[in-house]
């Protein structure tokens, strides 16, 4: 895919610009999602044809992998590469974000103040959840 700018923010925007990509990413960094059927049950509803699209393109893209469930072949499981994992400062910062400014979402308050307290040790914390979930 060619470049919109040499912006760097316009790069991250090209690969997670829109907020199904951001919400699969969500989803497999901090809920533990794995499934199609995990992913399209989540609270937004995504439609069926623009979660099969996300899901390949953040493929494509090296945020995720697709492997064969071990114990139902026709089952498909998504994983976080390397690549997508380093999305979750990102995703951290937006949830704090929301916390000061939307402070009537659903956000959990031990994981802001542990983020406030401690942010480097959360963000260890959890890359290490994440690894050992593979």
């Amino acid at each position: 895919m060619a470049k919109r700018s040499d912006c760097p923010i316009s790069n991250v925007l090209d690969l997670v610009g829109d907020k199904w990509s951001l919400l699969i990413l969500r989803d497999l960094l901090f809920f533990a999602k794995k499934s199609y059927s995990d992913l399209q049950n989540s609270d937004e509803k995504v439609a069926s044809n623009i979660l099969s699209s996300r899901l390949e393109k953040l493929e494509m893209d090296g945020l995720i992998s697709k492997q064969q469930d071990e114990k139902d072949k026709r089952k498909k499981i998504y994983t976080l590469t390397e690549k997508g994992i380093d999305m979750l400062p990102i995703l951290l910062e937006m949830i704090l974000w929301s916390a000061k400014y939307s402070p009537d979402t659903n956000i959990p308050l031990a994981l802001v103040t542990k983020a406030s307290n401690d942010r480097d040790g959360l963000l260890e914390e959890l890359r290490k959840r994440i690894s050992i979930g593979d």
